[in-house]
């Protein structure tokens, strides 16, 4: 998410109480998570394990539970608890506005695009051209649909990414600010989920189609024409690209990575990223000849043991 001007670091250090390490100064862009920074973003961390990968990554300002040595080039944000002020910095720079009626008046629709009975039409939407989006399907602030998309009825677009903090007296959830964005000539079915990116974009690229009841978790990105079956549960921070074959049941790790071409087959547990042009079946994953092989094999010993 960038902010909608240069912030310095005084003023942000200010915006959620905490000391920090650099020029009073130095300049803020604006803030994402560890997989899309820039430069000019702050990161989060709250754990050892992660520090090094957060002082390191593209991001200029790291808001850190430590006083550590701050890298060249960089500046630092001290917090006591950076989930709760990364959060605080969304609530100012991204607040929750309500709805007053279905379509909200800073909407953008298209020329010919039709729009069906009771669906919902959030905040600063923007809708291409020739689309057509049936009856009770929600769109959430933010989202960006392109030109002849088609949503089918129930589908939801933007809801919150499943992201929490565990902590003794509960959950505490990481606030989303990121959206949607669907390309050109894409297809979804009844009952779909698409859930917003954290801080950026879950996004569905030209040409793909998506069977009934598939869920799509934040962050994810799935290339041009790729077809997904139903019940398809898309986790996380995935990356599905070009011309991708999902078959029905199939799930997958978060952060997994599917390559160009690639065909798994129904019921599949996508544990691990795989390459693309090849196709895959099982759980944990392998290649569909392997694992045939494998149960073809274990099929034959038990029958010899009979």
């Amino acid at each position: 998410m960038k902010f909608p001007k240069t912030y310095t670091l005084k003023e942000i250090a200010k915006l959620i109480d905490c000391e920090y390490i650099g020029d009073d100064n130095f300049p803020v862009l604006g803030m994402n998570e560890i997989h899309v920074v820039s430069q000019g973003d702050i990161v989060f961390v709250d754990h050892p394990k992660y520090y090094d990968k957060a002082l390191h990554s593209a991001a200029t300002v790291v808001l850190i539970n430590k006083k550590v040595a701050c890298p060249e080039g960089k500046a630092l944000l001290i917090s006591d608890d950076p989930f709760t002020d990364f959060n605080k910095l969304s609530k100012h720079f991204n607040p929750f506005t309500p709805s007053v009626k279905s379509i909200a008046g800073s909407a953008k629709i298209g020329t010919n695009t039709i729009i069906q009975p009771n669906v919902y039409i959030g905040n600063n939407v923007t809708i291409g051209n020739n689309c057509l989006i049936h009856a009770n399907v929600a769109i959430y602030d933010d989202c960006t649909l392109g030109n002849n998309v088609i949503i089918h009825a129930g589908t939801v677009l933007g809801a919150d990414a499943f992201y929490y903090k565990n902590r003794k007296t509960g959950f505490d959830k990481l606030i989303s600010c990121g959206s949607v964005t669907i390309e050109n000539n894409v297809e979804i079915g009844a009952g779909c989920t698409i859930d917003r990116g954290v801080t950026g974009q879950t996004t569905i690229k030209e040409g793909t189609k998506l069977d009934n009841q598939i869920q799509v978790g934040h962050d994810t990105v799935i290339g041009k024409k790729c077809l997904i079956a139903s019940q398809v549960g898309i986790a996380g921070c995935c990356i599905i690209e070009d011309e991708v074959t999902i078959w029905g049941q199939v799930g997958t790790n978060s952060g997994i990575t599917i390559g160009k071409g690639a065909v798994i087959l129904g019921q599949t547990g996508v544990t691990k990223s795989v390459a693309g042009g090849k196709s895959y079946f099982g759980t944990p994953i392998t290649e569909s000849r392997q694992k045939l092989k494998e149960l073809a094999t274990l099929k034959q010993l038990v029958k010899e043991k009979k």
